[in-house]
């Protein structure tokens, strides 16, 4: 069975290249472009992963990480932060909104995908 990751991201260009690697390593991605669309679409697709952005319009990431992990179909699917948040603090903040892993932009394909393994198996 194929594997569904939602992806929270508002560039169109980090989605292809989420498009592309997801792909090749043989999962399926859907999309949502806000933090508001993330709830929507978790809800709608009950994805095994979420790489979530956390600068984003209408509702930011860790606004939508706690609305997901609040909700009780939701909160156990694993929530990887993807960001380009770098400063000191910032992993601990997407940490305390629920998000299981962290992982900054510019990001190793190969780093990526490692992390995404461990949570899926």
């Amino acid at each position: 069975m194929m594997r569904t990751i939602l992806v929270v991201e508002d560039q169109e260009d980090n989605r292809q290249i989420l498009r592309d690697l997801l792909a090749n390593a043989g999962f399926r991605m859907v999309e949502a472009h806000d933090g508001e669309q993330a709830l929507m679409m978790a809800r709608a697709e009950r994805p095994d992963l979420i790489l979530m952005d956390i600068q984003l319009p209408v509702v930011d990431g860790y606004e939508a990480t706690r609305s997901i992990k609040r909700d009780p179909e939701l909160g156990h699917i694993p929530i990887i932060a993807v960001t380009s948040y770098a400063l000191s603090g910032d992993d601990k903040k997407a940490l305390e909104a629920g998000c299981d892993a962290y992982v900054t932009k510019p990001y190793s394909t190969r780093h990526l995908l490692a992390k995404i393994g461990q949570f899926i198996e």
